[in-house]
């Protein structure tokens, strides 16, 4: 069952395509150096209960608030995933900025239906303030953008649930997940994919399903 379940969710997204954080350097060659599409695709079915899966692990955002990771964060919605931890000087703020491009790129009306999720793999440094402090320097202080932080036992749940979990922070997968959550499909999107790229792929998870 439990084999079934990370199927049917596209778990996948744990796959040997992650790309650890220790590997930054090469990113800026280029996606079209790499066998691995820049944007790939996940459609997955069935019926499974996502919150299970996700779980509903309580967390901290960026304000202090506790919130439930899959009813309050995700559920229904178009999200964008990726792991950081504030003390990373290289690949965690480019590819915050990446994000905070993608953004713009996509314009506020459209940018707005995406729920951009970053999740720290150091939870034991990155507190709630130095989260939003590092929101606001990286220019992601957005409405729409959640910092998660919690406990590490709960913070290591939800990044093995992710396919994201490293006992080291620093080697940490810098892999993009896009998902829309409702509907059960998802993207594993290299960091070093183009912007516009990027923006693509979300803006066709928030169309209605029958126009994708």
């Amino acid at each position: 069952m439990r084999n079934a379940l990370l199927l049917a969710l596209g778990l996948a997204l744990a796959s040997g395509l992650a790309l650890a954080h220790e590997d930054h350097e090469n990113h800026a060659q280029g996606a079209a150096e790499n066998k691995t599409p820049a944007v790939q695709g996940v459609k997955v079915s069935g019926t499974h209960d996502a919150q299970t899966y996700f779980t509903d692990t309580v967390l901290l955002n960026q304000h202090g608030e506790e919130v439930r990771f899959y009813s309050d964060v995700m559920k229904d919605r178009i999200v964008m995933l990726n792991v950081i931890f504030t003390h990373c000087e290289d690949a965690c703020p480019l590819i915050t900025r990446k994000l905070r491009e993608v953004r713009e790129a996509m314009g506020e009306e459209k940018a707005s239906k995406i729920t951009f999720i970053s999740l720290t793999s150091d939870p034991q440094r990155d507190t709630p303030e130095v989260l939003a402090e590092y929101a606001r320097k990286q220019g992601a202080d957005s409405p729409n953008w959640v910092f998660l932080t919690g406990t590490q036992a709960n913070m290591d749940l939800v990044l093995k649930r992710l396919g994201h979990f490293i006992e080291n922070p620093e080697q940490h997968s810098t892999q993009l997940i896009a998902g829309d959550v409702a509907h059960k499909q998802w993207s594993k999107i290299r960091p070093d994919a183009p912007v516009d790229a990027i923006a693509q792929r979300l803006q066709l998870l928030s169309m209605p399903i029958a126009g994708r």
